[in-house]
């Protein structure tokens, strides 16, 4: 692995990161913008609770087909390509969802976004693990999941200032996202591509250039060595049906049960039916808004504190911690909803804190760190796309569920999963930190 006296460009890391990261952002923005957006949707298209779910739910279907996409253009031609391509993406759809003129339009168009979304979901913590030495990986990984949250609280404060613009306000809301969609298509064109895609696809020289610039020549000459004796080791050619082999098969399990575990664990439905869970206890449209904008604060927060603990406390404790207090918040949550009371903001706002800490950004940091070189792509795909049908299976049922049982019902339901999760996680997961990407490929077959 890498050692500490390796001397590191660590601006140049971090300005990698952040611009692979933006498109963290606009998956954030895109996740948030329907939370501001619903209570005028459902005025202009007179959504009902099977509408309201589908249009939240169709940027997640669009994300699956995205990760396909993804898996193979990132194996084929690398992952900047497909970095700019999920750019391009969001640019077209955040103007066609704000010119939308009708119910099926907007949708087409949300799904259009959920392509990019699950473009970027899968390639830039990806491209970001390839890039950045192990003993920072964690953090810059994190950075992904900072982009992602910074996104989801300046789309609340825009969403907040435009609650008041007329019936056609959600065209402003929506349309925003054309401006950092166009500056990440600009910052990707800068990229360096990945050197460890390049030395799979026998382009020794430009990887050596790409190394060189992030670390010393003993940083190099370790990181070539353990790349190609990973790649050596295990010469498979990108395909999905690679990943079940038996040999790796372990790792992308457990891979899949974390993407799964992340979105049913519940906490998306407060992201993203903020307006429907407080209309439940009374609260204004205008005090709606503003609990969407004390959300994105309180996930800021807690994100940033988990960039600081990931590479030090580790990813398992934090998942573990995450998985028994969300459990615990949900049932007090459930309960205060349940007798109306506004006091319910409170355990919903701290779960969102201790997810922003742990299972939010940690999970995509494992997802990126447990599968081996050669079907990185492939199994990173096949998680993500796991992860994006278990979000569009829970926002399209939370506004069913709530209708019909009451919003307080699907919480308790999320406690059990949350158990159910912290079982897996104790059982299955094994830490990861300070470890290099190599080193982890013996970790997850069970050496």
């Amino acid at each position: 692995m890498e050692r500490n006296q390796h001397k590191i460009n660590q601006g140049y890391i971090i300005a990698i990161s952040f611009i692979s990261a933006l498109g963290g952002y606009l998956f954030g923005f895109d996740f948030a913008v329907i939370a501001g957006a619903l209570p005028f949707l459902k005025e202009q298209f007179a959504f009902n609770e099977y509408w309201e779910g589908f249009a939240t739910a169709s940027l997640a279907l669009g994300c699956v087909v995205g990760c396909f996409i993804a898996g193979a253009l990132s194996d084929k031609y690398g992952r900047k390509p497909g970095l700019m391509l999920a750019a391009f993406l969001f640019f077209i759809s955040s103007l066609a969802m704000a010119f939308s003129s009708t119910r099926d339009i907007f949708i087409l168009a949300r799904f259009v976004a959920g392509i990019g979304v699950g473009m970027a979901s899968m390639l830039s913590p990806l491209y970001i693990a390839e890039v950045a030495p192990a003993n920072t990986r964690g953090r810059m990984v994190a950075i992904n999941q900072l982009t992602i949250v910074i996104g989801i609280l300046i789309t609340n404060l825009v969403n907040y200032t435009l609650r008041n613009s007329g019936p056609d306000a959600w065209r402003l809301m929506v349309g925003f996202g054309a401006i950092p969609s166009g500056l990440f298509l600009l910052g990707v064109i800068w990229l360096p591509e990945s050197p460890r895609w390049l030395l799979k696809e026998g382009k020794d020289s430009q990887a050596v250039a790409v190394l060189n610039k992030i670390g010393s020549v003993n940083y190099v000459a370790e990181t070539l060595s353990g790349i190609k004796g990973s790649l050596n080791a295990s010469n498979v050619k990108f395909n999905y049906s690679g990943v079940f082999k038996k040999a790796v098969f372990p790792a992308v399990a457990i891979g899949i049960g974390l993407a799964v575990f992340q979105q049913f664990c519940g906490i998306n439905v407060v992201f993203n039916f903020t307006t429907t869970i407080f209309e439940s206890v009374g609260f204004s449209k205008d005090d709606q808004l503003k609990q969407t904008v004390f959300i994105g604060i309180i996930n800021l927060i807690f994100t940033l504190l988990a960039m600081w603990q990931v590479d030090k406390l580790g990813r398992k404790p934090l998942m573990i911690i995450g998985s028994l207090s969300l459990a615990v918040l949900y049932i007090i949550s459930g309960l205060l909803l349940q007798n109306k009371s506004p006091l319910a903001a409170w355990p919903l706002l701290a779960a969102i804190g201790m997810f922003a800490m742990t299972l939010g950004p940690v999970t995509w940091v494992l997802i990126s760190e447990i599968f081996p070189t050669h079907i990185r792509g492939a199994a990173t795909s096949i998680a993500v796309i796991s992860l994006w049908l278990s979000y569009a299976l829970l926002v399209f049922t939370f506004p069913i569920l709530a209708s019909k049982l009451g919003a307080y019902t699907p919480f308790y339901i999320y406690a059990g999963i949350c158990v159910l999760g912290f079982w897996f996680i104790n059982s299955r997961v094994k830490e990861t930190k300070g470890k290099s990407l190599e080193d982890l490929e013996n970790v997850f077959r069970g050496h």
